[in-house]
């Protein structure tokens, strides 16, 4: 008998090992071009993240990011929360946890809208713009950004 609870006590102690390590899918879209993705956070605080695989002041916001003003780390995008302007993102890493998040980007064609909650991304030719429901926002292009 000893046995046979130490089985069921095994199957439930990796049965509660899988459980604990599922993986939630991030919801994220990226623009035709695949230049530009952005990714829903769960936060605290939920927020959007965008980043720009190419960009012409890319070398600006890094020097910003690494700076004698700035966080000495490296720039890795913008971000927009529900309830604050947006903000440039300086971080010396993944903005998500790897082990339990997955992000899941679908293409969004140009002239589409996504919505999740309280944020609505924009994808145009021209760029991608995010904002939330109390009107803030991001523009993001290769040309140009822009927060507010």
């Amino acid at each position: 008998m000893t046995g046979r609870v130490l089985l069921i006590a095994l199957a439930a102690a990796l049965a509660a090992a899988g459980v604990a390590g599922a993986v939630t899918n991030l919801a994220g879209f990226r623009s035709p071009s695949g230049n530009i993705s952005c990714l829903l956070i769960p936060g605290p605080p939920r927020n959007v993240q965008c980043q720009i695989a190419h960009a012409d002041y890319a070398k600006t916001l890094q020097a910003r990011c690494l700076g004698p003003s700035g966080s000495g780390v490296d720039w890795h995008g913008f971000s927009l929360t529900a309830t604050s302007p947006a903000i440039i993102v300086c971080s010396g890493g993944m903005l998500y946890n790897p082990t339990t998040q997955r992000p899941n980007y679908v293409t969004l064609p140009y002239g589409r809208s996504w919505r999740h909650g309280v944020f609505t991304c924009l994808s145009r030719v021209t760029g991608v713009t995010c904002t939330s429901r109390a009107g803030h926002g991001v523009f993001v292009s290769r040309q140009s950004w822009r927060v507010w």
